[in-house]
C-alpha cells in the first residue's frame, strides 16, 4: 500500500490534534513531529497554521458546493435537484466528519481573509438552496405557504447536526441516512400532487439511489 501524500498526512494529523486539543493549543512543532515531517515540509504546503485551518474548512465546503452545482445541472426539476443536494450534503459527513467537527469548534479562529473566503462559499451554497426551493414553489412542486428562507435554513440546521451523532459503524449506513433525510424533507414540502409523483418514483427505486 502506498504511503499517503505528505500534505494529506500533515492535514490528518492536524485534524486529530485540533479536534482533541483545540486550535490554539496545537503548535506547528507538534504537527510535524506527529506527522513525521519537518517544518520546512510544513511551510512548503502551508504558509501558516492559519492557512492549514482554512484548508481543513475548504475541503468539505468546496465538496458540497460542487455537488450542489452538479445536481442543479444534472437534474431538471426542483424536486430532483433538492433530493440530490440533500443526499450529497449528508454523504459529506461520512467523507469529512473530522473536518466538519474542527470547523464548528474552531471557525472563529480563522484569520479574516480566510474567513471571508469560506463565507463566500457558504453564501453561495445557501443561495443555491434558496434558488432551488424558490423554483420549486414557483412551478407548484413545493408548498407555496412555506417561506423560502425558513425552509432552507431548517434543512441546513437539521442536516448540519449530523456530525454530532453520526457513527460509521452505526445501525444505518450513510446512504440510508441520506435517503431518510431526503424523504423526510420532501414529504414535508412537496404539494400533494408532486408528492404522489415522488412516491411513485421512490417505489420504483429511482430517487432513493444516492
Amino acid at each position: 500500500m502506498k504511503d499517503k501524500p505528505t500534505k494529506e498526512k500533515i492535514t490528518e494529523v492536524a485534524l486529530q490534534l485540533f479536534e482533541q486539543n483545540g486550535y490554539h493549543a496545537v503548535t506547528v512543532d507538534k504537527i510535524v513531529t506527529l506527522s513525521g515531517t519537518s517544518k520546512g515540509t510544513f511551510y512548503h504546503y502551508f504558509k501558516s497554521k492559519d492557512e492549514l485551518l482554512y484548508s481543513v474548512h475548504d475541503y468539505f465546503i468546496t465538496y458540497v458546493l460542487d455537488k450542489a452545482t452538479e445536481a442543479y445541472e444534472k437534474w431538471q426539476t426542483p424536486t430532483e435537484r433538492l433530493n440530490a443536494i440533500i443526499k450529497s450534503f449528508v454523504m459529506m459527513f461520512d467523507m469529512y466528519r473530522p473536518h466538519v467537527t474542527v470547523f464548528y469548534q474552531e471557525n472563529l479562529y480563522l484569520a479574516p481573509e480566510y474567513f471571508y473566503e469560506i463565507k463566500k462559499k457558504r453564501d453561495q451554497y445557501k443561495e443555491m438552496m434558496f434558488k432551488v426551493v424558490q423554483e420549486g414553489i414557483d412551478i407548484g412542486e413545493f408548498r407555496r405557504e412555506l417561506p423560502v428562507p425558513i425552509t432552507s435554513m431548517a434543512i441546513f440546521g437539521m442536516i448540519n447536526w449530523t456530525y454530532k451523532w453520526y457513527k460509521e459503524d452505526g445501525k444505518n449506513s450513510i446512504s440510508e441516512i441520506a435517503n431518510i433525510y431526503a424523504n423526510f424533507v420532501l414529504h414535508s414540502i412537496l404539494t400533494n400532487e408532486a408528492l404522489k409523483k415522488y412516491e411513485s418514483l421512490t417505489t420504483l427505486g429511482g430517487k432513493n439511489d444516492v
